[in-house]
């Protein structure tokens, strides 16, 4: 399951954040969103879990929580190419 988590502080790296999951179960990947002109983060990152179960839990965990002083906002990423395939 994709898990977008939004308004991260600008500060924060993949590492900072795969630390954050990885109490919650098994994470495959994790990408901090970054402008392709000056490599700054955009607030936003992807975290990849295999197992839905854990990911939920994660899900549930750390919405609204504060992460290096700001509320971050934790949900599914909608599959996109299911949406234009059909």
């Amino acid at each position: 399951m994709t898990i977008q988590i939004s308004n991260i502080s600008l500060n924060m790296i993949d590492a900072d954040i795969r630390r954050l999951f990885i109490a919650y179960g098994t994470v495959d990947s994790v990408e901090v969103s970054r402008n392709k002109y000056n490599g700054r983060s955009n607030g936003v990152a992807q975290v990849m879990m295999p197992n839905e179960a854990q990911a939920r839990q994660a899900i549930v965990s750390l919405d609204q929580t504060i992460m290096d002083g700001k509320k971050i906002v934790v949900h599914e990423f909608p599959d996109l190419t299911y949406r234009y395939l059909t």
